[in-house]
């Protein structure tokens, strides 16, 4: 009795090696996440236990401000901050106060140089998102409060309101005023 698995797996593995571009290396990932940190986390409560009285009968305010920030760290390595700010308040009182600067090294493979900062600062902050949002259900939940679940974020919006030039934002202006459509919008 002759084990034809065997044969049949060196046939295979024989013809892949000779199949054309057989020897031409796997495509790199565009993006691969070397490590990813809290480079600083911040939480306070300073008008606890009070405050607690306060929510049970209001609703706090809370507004949230949220930034991505890049830098080179060497050739084709970058690290990516994703710094989260929010205070919510009850009336003229603060609740608590929280602040994340979440970071991320990735390496990105080849892509056109007009491509690098948009994927640094929209796809690489999209995917670190999630993280951020664990962090701060976490620490709203061991500050004595409910889980604060944020919304999801356009990191394309953002990318686009921090980087767009001068002129589109004056054609942007312009056509809201005029109440015609903006370059670029589909209508």
């Amino acid at each position: 009795m002759s084990d034809t698995s065997t044969d049949a797996g060196a046939a295979a593995a024989t013809s892949a090696q000779d199949a054309p571009g057989a020897d031409q290396q796997q495509p790199v990932a565009p993006i691969q996440f070397l490590g990813q940190f809290v480079k600083d986390l911040s939480f306070e409560a300073p008008h606890a236990p009070e405050i607690f009285q306060d929510l049970r009968q209001t609703a706090p305010d809370i507004p949230i401000s949220i930034d991505c920030a890049m830098r080179e760290l060497k050739e084709d390595q970058y690290e990516v901050m994703l710094n989260l700010h929010l205070e919510a308040t009850v009336g003229d009182k603060t609740a608590f106060i929280l602040e994340v600067a979440y970071g991320c090294v990735v390496k990105l493979g080849e892509l056109p140089p007009e491509h690098v900062r948009p994927v640094l600062m929209i796809e690489v902050p999209r995917q670190m998102y999630p993280f951020v949002r664990q962090i701060v259900a976490d620490a709203t939940v061991q500050g004595g409060f409910p889980p604060l679940m944020l919304q999801l974020v356009d990191f394309m919006d953002l990318y686009r309101r921090k980087y767009a030039t001068e002129e589109e934002r004056q054609r942007e202006t312009s056509a809201a005023v005029t109440g015609g459509p903006v370059a670029g919008q589909n209508l």
